[in-house]
This record gives C-alpha cells, structure tokens and sequence, in this order.
C-alpha cells in the first residue's frame, strides 16, 4: 500500500506508478466531459519537465480531478488526507496512481519529505497551500509549500479553479458541474543555495506566492481572492519568474 510505502520505495515505484497513469489519465481526460465542462488557460505555463509544483486554491473535491485533467502533458502527484486512504473505491484509486497521504493538523516530516523527493526526481506534485477547502475565497496559507519548493528548487505554477464549488448542486439536478482553470506565471523562490531558509522568510515566500495564486484569479470571480483580495499589496521581492 502507498500508506506504507518508504520514501526510497517510493521514488522506485514511480516508474511503475507512470505505467498506470499513462493509462488511466487518458481515461480520467476522455471521462471527465460526462460530467463535469472544463475551461482551461494558460496551460502554457506549466513547464513539460523538471520539478514543478502546482499551487492550488482548493474549493471541492472536485480540484485535483479537474488540475489534472487540465494537463495534456504531464501528471500530476498529489497529497491526500490520510482518511481518504482508508475508504474503500477513493483509497484504492489513490494508490494505484501513487498519491499519498498526509496526516492533518500535525506537522507530517515524511509527507514533506516524500514531496521533496518527488520533486528532486522532476515530478508534477499537486498542493494546496491553506491545507484544506474553503469555499469561500483564500485563507492564510501555510509554509509547507515553500519550505518544500525552495528545497527542491521547484518552479511553482499558481493554479486557480474556479467555477467548481456548487458542483454538488449541478449534479443532483441532473446538470454538469463546471470548472474553470487557470495557470499563471511560473516562478521559484529566490533561496540563494542556502541549506536552510528561516522561518520569517518562508512566511514571506508564501504570501508572495498566495498574491500570485489570487492574481490567477479571474476578475469576476475576484471573490475567491478572499485574505489576498488587496493585490496592490502584492510583492515578489522572494521571487524569481521563468
């Protein structure tokens, strides 16, 4: 089980992981129609290798179907709360496409370990930085994304979805959800090939990421924006685009 898997083992298993993807992401790419209509822009800004770390806002269950989807190219990997592991269909569709889970609420080393391997070996890793959903527009966000990305030297990629969170409502009156996704400027952290970024720092990369994840955000759904709404105070003195 992936659950169980160390990290070495892992980082082994992906090649066997990307079998399975190229498969079962065409599958995802042609189903997802049925269901769900899937705008997409910027996809040009996702780099086609390399360490790349995509920066979501996360608004429904919906999100890493619809980011990964999104991409032709490439797959992605994500966390998943270690309690989606546990349920019957969900944990085993995880595990088969080599996501892995991430214990909430406490600080989980070997999930930021796992991350940083993964992106060390060039892989897409999907992650939200406020840690769980909010509907109701962006929350301040944690610094496990920076610590993370700056380790690996990853270029971040804002994703913004948006559009998805009544997707239960679509659904139960027999109507297709929706769900726009946007990507934005990629960039890394400014890090200087320092061992180690201290704490007040990280503080200061992520919120100039978060501003570039809200600047991602289209005007009319400017409401998503929530605690990044005043972009006039967005900086990226932490960042360096590519």
């Amino acid at each position: 089980m992936t659950a169980e898997l160390s990290i070495e083992e892992t980082i082994a298993r992906q090649p066997h992981y990307d079998k399975r993807r190229r498969i079962l992401h065409p599958l995802l790419r042609a189903a997802l129609p049925s269901f769900c209509r899937l705008e997409v822009a910027g996809v040009h800004n996702v780099p086609r290798q390399g360490p790349t770390c995509l920066m979501i806002n996360h608004v429904s269950y919906l999100d890493p179907i619809v980011v990964t989807a999104a991409i032709p190219f490439r797959h992605t990997i994500s966390l998943s709360k270690i309690e989606n592991f546990r349920l019957p269909v969900v944990g085993w569709l995880l595990r088969q496409w080599g996501h892995y889970p991430i214990s909430r609420g406490q600080y989980d080393r070997k999930a930021l370990m796992q991350t940083i391997a993964l992106l060390q070996a060039g892989q897409l890793m999907l992650m939200a930085p406020e840690g769980t959903r909010h509907v109701g527009g962006l929350q301040p966000a944690k610094e496990g994304l920076a610590f993370v990305a700056s380790k690996a030297d990853a270029v971040i990629v804002p994703a913004a979805i948006c559009g998805a969170e009544d997707w239960r409502k679509r659904l139960k009156r027999a109507r297709r959800a929706y769900a726009k996704v946007v990507f934005g400027a990629p960039f890394r952290f400014r890090r200087s090939d320092r061992k180690r970024i201290p704490r007040p720092e990280l503080t200061q990369m992520i919120t100039e990421a978060m501003y570039q994840l809200a600047l991602a955000i289209p005007v009319e759904y400017a409401y998503l924006r929530g605690y990044y709404s005043d972009i006039d105070n967005a900086s990226s003195d932490l960042l360096e685009f590519v």
